[in-house]
């Protein structure tokens, strides 16, 4: 599902697809003028939507791509909220979680796909097994164009500041944590953090899942008590920002690393091509930066990480379904994947000069570690695909603000965690 099938070879057929009538090129390009409206965030920070709605509609000049900026935040409520009651306001949905695409799936708002892949003939192979994480009740909608794992990106200038020796990508998660306190220091205005524990609950959950034995949609979560006892530990130390602070000034993950006042940033790797291209714009004041892998838990294997996938579907209710799938064609494709690849993000699809291709980019840091870091070991999607996904991920982040806030004990947070999900009917 990861980098390991970056030795994989992209065999797409060019001829003998299905729905021939239905996709060519000359018949879209015949076509009356059509305007698809694609569901997305963060439409300013993100580096490739712009590239491939240009290539789209060089290809397809009858098709216009509009994107529809929902915000990162509250994504998965708002296309929810989009599409229900049979809207046809959008065309083109992103998927962005497990849970948001779980609850799509329920609300039967978004089209099942299994006869398109199958009439066209899209090879699973080169998506490394995760059409089939896609896959609910043998049915498939969505097809995934990004697959992303947790890295740790670190300011080198801060380390350097602070005399603190370069994270490796064999690094525990209590070596980590030392680091962070080693890396803060100074006060007010000029405080530096040793790390960003974002509001997710994924930013202090996934420790609990590398080791492959646990997971967050299991319905019992004792195994999840110390790593709460370590992020609030590192909150009381100042070693990373206030939870309650960022949450109410609900501060983007990239701010505080950009303004570089967090030597270390734990986050996926859909981050790279952002901070490239803000590095290359000059708002992002981390120049000197780095990434390595994600720090491992003592006893589970070095590179062993989070993974996480983002996929288009296309809304049941659109008056454009044709054009649409045209575009998750492309997107999702080899040309698509070659595009996201050239921002310095990972595509879901992977050819074997994926790697070389992103680390090659003007701006990605040029150190072995940092190209090292993206050959990643074991991954574990973040949460695995159940029917209950959404109404977990509720429970789950209900517990979690109210344990960050210290509005609940840990304790009494997971006993509502254990109670909640097992409530789920």
């Amino acid at each position: 599902m990861v980098l390991e099938q970056l030795g994989r070879t992209l065999k797409l057929a060019a001829t003998g697809l299905g729905l021939a009538t239905l996709l060519a090129g000359t018949a879209l390009a015949q076509s009356a003028p059509v305007t698809l409206k694609w569901a997305l965030w963060d439409w300013d920070k993100v580096a490739y939507y712009k590239p491939l709605i240009e290539a789209f509609q060089q290809k397809n000049p009858n098709i216009k791509v509009e994107p529809v900026d929902l915000g990162s935040q509250d994504y998965p409520q708002m296309v929810s909220t989009q599409l229900t009651g049979g809207s046809k306001d959008l065309d083109i949905v992103t998927i962005k979680d497990v849970p948001g695409y779980a609850n799509l799936v329920r609300a039967n708002t978004i089209t099942d796909l299994s006869a398109f892949i199958k009439d066209e003939k899209i090879d699973p192979a080169p998506f490394g097994g995760l059409l089939q994480e896609l896959t609910v009740d043998g049915k498939i909608y969505s097809i995934p164009f990004r697959s992303d794992f947790w890295i740790v990106y670190y300011n080198k200038d801060i380390f350097d500041k602070a005399g603190v020796p370069y994270p490796t990508n064999d690094w525990t998660w209590k070596q980590f944590d030392e680091t962070a306190v080693k890396l803060t220091g100074g006060m007010g205005v000029n405080k530096t953090y040793g790390a960003l524990l974002h509001t997710w609950r994924s930013t202090v959950q996934l420790p609990g899942i590398q080791d492959g034995k646990h997971t967050v949609t299991g319905g019992e979560y004792e195994f999840l008590k110390p790593w709460y006892e370590r992020a609030l530990a590192l909150q009381k130390a100042g070693a990373v920002p206030s939870y309650a602070q960022l949450k109410t000034s609900n501060t983007h993950y990239s701010a505080l690393f950009f303004n570089g006042t967090v030597g270390m940033l734990p986050m996926g790797t859909w981050f790279i091509g952002t901070q490239i291209a803000k590095v290359k714009s000059g708002e992002s004041k981390a120049k000197n930066w780095g990434i390595v892998k994600f720090p491992h838990p003592e006893g589970v294997a070095a590179g062993t990480t989070a993974a996480q996938i983002s996929g288009l579907s296309v809304n049941k209710n659109s008056d454009h379904q044709k054009e649409a799938l045209a575009f998750i064609k492309f997107v999702t494709g080899a040309e698509g994947s070659a595009i996201v690849a050239s921002t310095g993000t990972l595509p879901a699809m992977r050819t074997g000069d994926v790697a070389a291709k992103i680390t090659s980019l003007p701006g990605f840091p040029q150190d072995q570690n940092s190209k090292d870091a993206l050959q990643s070991g074991k991954s574990y999607l973040e949460m695995a695909v159940n029917p209950n996904a959404a109404k977990i991920e509720v429970v789950l982040n209900r517990a979690h603000d109210a344990i960050m806030t210290d509005n609940m004990s840990i304790a009494d947070g997971i006993k509502e965690m254990n109670e909640g999900v097992k409530a789920i009917k």
